[in-house]
């Protein structure tokens, strides 16, 4: 940006200060093993071969009949992969194991309370679940090829279970995460056209035993209200034979699963061949605003891509125990705990409850028990670890040989504890950009062939060109120390086929804004707008900024939110960090931190004065907090992300928004009443904001 003037390029144009960091080299040990460790895949998969490389992953799966066109344009950008081909993908993910290993675990599932057993479920038992509620929901529900039914599960087996009942019967399904209340469920039911809603009684969260299925009383209410109507309500039980809800079953429509199963015994259903491009499931993205956006994922072009990226990205061998820490309820789980692994006919780990109860040595315990290999979660957790169990790793006999980071951009200081503590120094780090719509990794070193590099994700994946683009659509060069819109150049096999029932908005939102010919068949003319703002280094790799919405425009200059939280996590101290903007009648807006401490540390100016002393070194005066307020705890989801639009409104004073889905809505209050207090008692006194700034205000981190 032009720092004399004080105003950005371009819109697209978001300040960086990064630092760079230090190269950390792969293991020999790991590289000994990879499924990646040849330098010649990278030409295998380069713009030359492009189609016909992703023959690669697709050739990884077992076809029915196969394809004759690897990548047809014909109808840009509603990109069709690998079609005249057909397969099955509940067939793929067990049926085809079977032979082999029938008696390896294709699940290990761990409840929350540790004196309950851990259920493993054999790749035999899962195919004779599978086809039992195949069965149940072809037979009982009468649901066809094509059809939409919804679930609204927690991270029990049985969810994976109904996800590949499914797809045997080419079912799309559509996930809910559970989290989420029952009016949100309703409305992703209506958006599908679901007549069937699968959910459970209860289930486990940080020691108590939620009631679940009033929400689907709601649910169904709500789904009503928008003309949308259910007949009928599965209900599993948490607990075999007892029913734990204090919400009665309704009439005919609700009914409990097991008892239905009882008629399915042994029932085997024949597997469906599915064209490539028929839809496998859909996923809702969970913006605040707007109708919920269903992105529709294919089966070939998805599945081909999730088995290519496990394998080569998450080194994924058979004989490995593999744990994802996340939530089967957003695309990470389905692509890297369901249907990723279990095409490579692995072992896939799926914990119930908070990775920090009853202690924060919950996830090593469970990773020592079992034998985790590779260990896959979230910044948020990963943050949430540090922040309250900065030593446990070390308490624990565990060995990852490789690590995954996924969901958001990790700060380099939690990086480095990721890979120093939690991987004790002995793992690949894989730091992975992508998001809802895209199926599959998109940004990540290959972690035997590419040195890591905390806080970048790395170039982009196998077979993926992506680029960044100033608001004119101008290429942002390399090594510049600018930033821009980070686009892909190229369609790929994992990417959404369309927002289910809104192909309009589909174009308008990814593709219209850099598109050079609508008429155009040729995809170089479709680039993807991912909507994440990003500078790429001069060794071509890239750090991801956050969402172009969410940056903070200080006199001009455009603050990326993932600098300045990254800036303050550099003090020791700091756990946590969250920025968010305040309307400013000098500069238009200001900064404003939030941060959590480490256990044990008090809260004090001296700790207040170093936040902001680290951002004006890191990033510089213009970006120095107006404020940084010290709080015991942030407002999250249930997924442990910070609700930066929470903090942001009472940062301004302006209405906060729903927080009933929060994990800890008892925090808002507490935060607003002493923010807001001391703000007023130092005559910070709030003029009454403009629609625009309250919209804008509301709309910040609306991503999350």
């Amino acid at each position: 940006m032009t720092a004399a003037s004080g105003s950005p390029d371009s819109e697209a144009q978001i300040s960086v200060h990064w630092r760079e960091e230090d190269y950390y080299q792969p293991p020999a040990r790991f590289i000994a093993q990879a499924n990646a460790a040849d330098p010649d895949i990278f030409r295998r998969f380069d713009e030359a071969h492009f189609p016909d490389c992703f023959k690669e992953y697709a050739e990884l799966l077992s076809w029915d009949t196969y394809w004759h066109t690897t990548l047809d344009t014909g109808n840009a950008p509603f990109w069709k992969w690998f079609v005249g081909g057909r397969l099955n993908a509940c067939y793929n993910c067990v049926d085809r194991h079977l032979a082999a290993d029938r008696n390896k675990a294709a699940l290990i599932w761990v409840p929350e309370p540790e004196a309950e057993d851990t259920r493993t479920i054999t790749y035999q038992e899962l195919y004779r679940q599978v086809n039992e509620f195949a069965a149940v929901l072809r037979d009982f529900c009468g649901l066809r090829t094509g059809d939409r039914v919804t679930f609204h599960l927690p991270m029990v087996p049985e969810l994976p279970v109904a996800m590949l009942a499914c797809a045997r019967l080419g079912v799309i399904h559509s996930e809910v995460f559970g989290g989420f209340s029952g009016v949100a469920c309703g409305e992703r039911i209506a958006d599908s056209g679901s007549r069937v809603l699968v959910t459970m009684d209860g289930y486990y969260r940080n020691g108590r035993l939620v009631d679940h299925k009033a929400k689907a009383d709601e649910a169904v209410r709500a789904a009503n209200e928008l003309g949308q109507q259910v007949d009928r309500v599965l209900v599993w039980r948490r607990h075999p034979g007892r029913y734990t809800s204090q919400t009665a079953m309704v009439g005919d429509r609700d009914c409990f699963v097991d008892e239905v199963l009882a008629e399915h015994r042994g029932a085997v259903v024949e597997p469906v061949s599915m064209p490539s491009e028929a839809p496998l499931f859909l996923m809702y993205t969970s913006g605040t605003t707007a109708r919920p956006k269903g992105c529709q994922h294919s089966t070939g072009g998805y599945l081909a891509y999730v088995a290519g990226t496990s394998k080569y990205y998450q080194d994924i061998h058979p004989e490995d125990t593999y744990w994802c820490c996340a939530d089967i309820g957003w695309i990470t789980g389905h692509s890297y705990i369901v249907y990723g692994p279990l095409a490579l006919g692995t072992t896939s780990v799926i914990y119930e409850g908070a990775p920090t109860y009853p202690d924060t040595g919950r996830v090593w315990r469970i990773a020592e028990r079992l034998g985790v290999g590779i260990f896959h979660t979230a910044p948020t957790t990963i943050r949430m670890l540090r922040k309250l169990g900065p030593d446990e790793p070390g308490k624990y006999d565990y060995h990852f040989r490789h690590m995954t980071t996924v969901g958001e951009p990790i700060e380099p200081e939690v990086w480095r504890w990721y890979h120093d503590v939690a991987g004790k120094g002995e793992a690949v780090v894989v730091d992975t950009w992508w998001q809802t719509e895209n199926g599959g990794f998109l940004g990540s070193t290959l972690p035997a062939l590419q040195p890591m590099k905390p806080g970048s994700c790395g170039p982009g994946v196998l077979g993926v060109f992506p680029v960044i683009y100033d608001e004119d659509g101008n290429a942002v060069e390399a090594g510049s120390g600018k930033a821009g819109n980070i686009c892909i150049r190229n369609p790929w096999p994992g990417i959404f086929q369309t927002i289910w029932g809104q192909p309009e908005r589909f174009l308008q939102i990814y593709y219209q804004k850099y598109c050079r010919d609508p008429a155009s068949t040729d995809w170089r003319d479709w680039p993807y707008f991912a909507g994440d703002g990003a500078v790429q280094a001069a060794d071509g790799y890239f750090r991801i900024l956050g969402r172009v919405d969410d940056v903070i425009n200080v006199a001009g200059h455009r603050l990326g939110t993932k600098e300045l939280e990254s800036a303050a996590l550099t003090v020791e101290e700091v756990a946590e960090a969250a920025a968010v903007p305040v309307v400013d009648e000098l500069r238009g807006r200001a900064v404003e931190m939030y941060v959590a401490l480490k256990p044990g540390r008090d809260a004090g100016e001296e700790i207040e004065d170093s936040v902001a002393r680290a951002i004006e070194r890191e990033i510089g005066k213009i970006a120095r907090p107006k404020n940084v307020w010290i709080v015991g705890d942030m407002p999250k989801t249930r997924s442990g992300k910070i609700m930066r639009r929470v903090i942001a409104g009472i940062s301004n004073f302006a209405d906060v928004g729903d927080v009933s889905t929060l994990a800890n809505p008892e925090v808002v209050e507490e935060i607003r009443h002493r923010i807001q207090r001391e703000k007023l008692a130092h005559g910070d006194v709030p003029r009454q904001l403009t629609r625009e700034e309250a919209d804008e205000i509301r709309a910040f981190g609306r991503n999350e």
